[in-house]
């Protein structure tokens, strides 16, 4: 799967959930996009567990803009962890740069943090960092490049993030940088993922 650019309304009405954020026409027309339209017939119909196993893997994949090799690399990482590997899968994705750079308000969506990343607009631990899977561990800093403090884009972001959302990460405004303080646990990652699903479609 490349990454999705197309209209993300039609995604969140995929799943039934907005994925991307509020959504007045998830609200409005909370039922699968397509010329059917509400087919009350065409929707009750029984998907198989195959099917949830891949509609949960591809929701995820939306989610966080990750491609389908990157996406499977982490499985395989999460999979030589010890512990739950789909929690360690999560977390392995929570601790991506430019996940980070989202949470920590930087960025109003994933897609725009991976952009401030490519275009060497963050730094991590005082260093340009342009990788936006770059992996993250506790103790790291990410802040806003210097020369970039002043933009707009990043200031306009940051005056709609309410600081202290995620547990896991401190953010400075002074500086203009954060702190990833832990690993978020399971119960601590808002998204709505059935990882356990997608866990079983990989061990096939």
């Amino acid at each position: 799967m490349a990454r999705y650019i197309g209209p993300k309304s039609k995604i969140a009405r995929k799943f039934k959930e907005p994925i991307y954020g509020p959504d007045k026409y998830l609200e409005k027309k909370n039922y699968p996009p397509g010329q059917h339209g509400v087919n009350k017939k065409r929707g009750s119909a029984k998907v198989s567990e195959y099917g949830l196993q891949l509609q949960e893997k591809q929701k995820a994949k939306y989610t966080y803009g990750i491609l389908e090799r990157q996406f499977k690399n982490i499985y395989r990482r999460a999979s030589s962890k010890k512990g739950i590997t789909g929690e360690i899968l999560l977390q392995l994705i929570e601790s991506r740069l430019d996940n980070v750079v989202y949470r920590l308000g930087i960025a109003p969506t994933r897609a725009a943090a991976r952009q401030l990343v490519s275009h060497k607009h963050i730094v991590v631990n005082g260093r340009v960092v342009n990788i936006p899977s770059f992996t993250l561990r506790e103790g790291d800093i990410v802040g806003v490049r210097e020369r970039s403090k002043a933009s707009e884009a990043i200031f306009e972001s940051l005056s709609r993030h309410s600081a202290g959302r995620y547990p896991w990460l401190e953010w400075d405004a002074n500086s203009m940088s954060g702190k990833l303080m832990m690993i978020p646990s399971r119960d601590m990652i808002p998204e709505n993922i059935q990882e356990q699903l997608i866990i079983e479609l990989y061990s096939k």
